[in-house]
């Protein structure tokens, strides 16, 4: 029946999918799916592992082991060598060609309390005469170190190291000598005066 214009006009509803036109509400297919649980997507890093063996964000790449970095291995300084001088001597005049030596070392300059003089054999008769006022007077003269000091060179372990060691082989079993020989170059800064029979030398060098 015809409508009258104060009635409103009633539409029925249709089921059915809502038209573009007439729906008021942003379609379901235009969100944005939420995130599935599952594997992490190829397009996204993971972390580093702890066993990883590139470098790891925030340190240098060349601290590995423990974070302890490389070094270049340098090349050690090795330790000066005395040097050493041979006066021929028998066992006899080694003493005397010790003492001469000792005199030179002087006249060249030399302080008294950088020379040391060490027997193989018989002590100097510089020793025998010190010792003769007891051991404490005698070892009190190399701790104050203003004079050149004689000794056996047996002791040569209480010895402290001094520019110039003067060794006078004057006797003394070879074993005995040739211990002394690297015993006294070990005491000696600079140089080493051996004062010896130079074959009974050679065959124990």
């Amino acid at each position: 029946m015809p409508l009258t214009p104060e009635e409103p006009q009633i539409y029925e509803s249709v089921p059915g999918p809502r038209s573009a036109a007439g729906s008021t509400r942003t379609p379901q297919a235009s969100r944005p799916a939420p995130p599935i649980p599952g594997p992490r997507s190829s397009s996204r890093p993971a972390p580093p592992r702890a066993d990883s063996k590139g470098p790891t964000p925030g340190r240098p790449a060349n601290q590995r082991n423990g974070g302890v970095p490389q070094q270049s291995k340098a090349a050690q300084p090795t330790a000066p060598t005395a040097e050493i001088e041979l006066v021929p001597a028998a066992d006899g005049t080694a003493v005397e060609s010790a003492d001469d030596s000792v005199d030179k070392l002087l006249d060249a300059g030399r302080a008294p309390g950088e020379v040391l003089v060490l027997t193989t054999g018989e002590q100097h008769p510089w020793a025998q005469h010190e010792l003769s006022f007891g051991e404490d007077a005698y070892w009190a003269q190399l701790t104050d170190g203003e004079d050149v000091f004689c000794a056996a060179a047996s002791d040569v372990t209480r010895m402290p190291r001094r520019p110039v060691v003067v060794l006078a082989v004057n006797g003394g079993t070879d074993a005995e000598v040739a211990e002394a020989l690297p015993a006294a170059m070990a005491k000696a800064g600079t140089k080493l005066i051996v004062c010896g029979d130079p074959k009974r030398l050679s065959a124990l060098l």
